[in-house]
């Protein structure tokens, strides 16, 4: 009987799947025609729709899905609209006038769905701290809590614009970040990719012409031949390990606390780009501070919810630590202090700020100083890895050239003793 009656909730508390449809209609007499667009299940439910405002409908038809499916939205484009609702709101304009005005301006289809369904939301009477909740992918706890707070204080503009500037840093810094992380790991792709190009493709021609003097081979040349043949007879052992291996690495990254631990932590150590990581997750912890002690936020509930913006288990556990610490009458520093994952000099600047009662500023300025440090050091790694990759590449390269003509010059040794 349970099972019953927990199926049947399930099975009616399913979304249901709506599509977008443009229409057009006449008022009862026909002497005017309007047209629009409407969100439902189907074309008959817009036609319902259409009579139940006493229209006449014409033509309904389904909008067509893109042929690759709908396009993502940016969280440069999220920035945008959210610089352009506070504008609209400190100009006084109403907040279901303000996202009608952005539906009717923006082209992209992704987009535009998002901003019907929250304005779908704000005509039934929702908050828009409410209707953006709806929308987790795009606006998180973070963003959703301090909308309401500058709706409960009526600084919804300045906490927008706050908010605006809040993303725009973090996206700054997540691209620095990333960029980081990426670099290394592309040139390393490269190389990997010309070393199995030479080694399929290259190797096997001189194979074959050293096969057709019948000369005994130098060791170097023997051994590089044996692997080339043996990438080309376990192809699917090449191509589908790598493959594997990152699979199970995020998967395992993912699902296991104990081996995202042991990860976490060990990145922290990477030379250069472990202090990049480090530098982002303090920056991203300071900004973050800074943006919700501006904005009214307790201390506890920030500290809660910064413990989830940093990305490092290692960080978020130090973080949540100083938050029993601040719950106990401590301060936030003592705990970062002990644990020693945080730099000492962001420790002592936040330290003074609590001190003297400016928490939003000393943070803020310590997410600058932090900013500018993971540039520069992204601008180190950058220049310290393209001189190392080029000397490993080179030798690679280099020994495998070599070893496909010391048999040559072997031969050529014969040649001119011979004669």
């Amino acid at each position: 009987m349970a099972t019953a009656l927990g199926k049947e909730k399930k099975s009616t508390t399913r979304a249901v799947k709506t599509y977008d449809f443009t229409w057009e209609a006449t008022t009862p007499g026909g002497t005017e025609k309007k047209k629009g667009e409407l969100n439902a299940v189907s074309a008959n439910a817009v036609r319902a729709s259409l009579r139940r405002e006493g229209l006449v409908p014409t033509v309904v038809r389904k909008v067509p899905q893109p042929l690759f499916g709908e396009r993502g939205i940016k969280e440069a484009q999220l920035v945008v609209m959210v610089r352009q609702l506070s504008t609209m709101i400190n100009a006084g304009v109403p907040i279901v006038q303000a996202f009608e005005l952005l539906v009717s301006a923006t082209s992209g289809a992704g987009m535009k769905k998002l901003l019907k369904g929250i304005l779908k939301h704000l005509r039934e009477g929702e908050s828009l701290s409410q209707s953006m909740a709806h929308f987790p992918k795009y606006f998180d706890r973070l963003f959703v809590s301090l909308v309401a707070a500058g709706e409960q204080g009526g600084i919804l503009d300045t906490i927008l614009l706050r908010l605006a500037e809040y993303r725009e840093k973090s996206l700054a810094l997540n691209k620095k970040v990333k960029s980081a992380m990426f670099y290394p790991a592309a040139i390393i792709t490269v190389m990997l990719v010309v070393v199995v190009i030479l080694m399929v493709f290259v190797i096997p021609v001189f194979s074959q012409l050293f096969s057709s003097f019948g000369a005994t081979l130098p060791l170097l040349t023997q051994v590089v031949i044996d692997i080339s043949n043996w990438m080309r007879s376990h192809w699917y052992i090449v191509v589908l390990t790598p493959i594997a291996l990152v699979w199970a690495f995020i998967w395992a990254y993912r699902r296991n606390m104990r081996f995202r631990t042991v990860v976490d932590r060990y990145a922290l150590k990477i030379p250069v780009l472990g202090d990049i990581l480090l530098k982002g997750a303090v920056a991203r912890f300071m900004r973050t501070l800074s943006t919700m002690q501006g904005a009214g936020v307790p201390i506890l509930e920030a500290l809660e919810t910064l413990s989830r913006v940093s990305g490092n288990v290692i960080i978020e556990r130090s973080v949540l630590a100083a938050r029993l610490e601040v719950a106990g009458g401590g301060r936030i520093t003592t705990q970062l202090k002990a644990d020693g994952v945080f730099p000492i000099m962001a420790t002592q600047m936040l330290a003074i700020g609590e001190e003297t009662g400016a928490i939003e500023t000393m943070s803020g300025k310590v997410a600058d100083f932090y900013e500018n440090e993971v540039e520069e050091s992204v601008n180190r790694l950058s220049t310290l890895m393209e001189p190392m990759i080029m000397v490993v590449l080179g030798i690679i390269v280099g020994t495998l050239v070599v070893a496909m003509y010391m048999p040559i010059f072997k031969m050529g040794a014969v040649v001119t003793h011979g004669g």
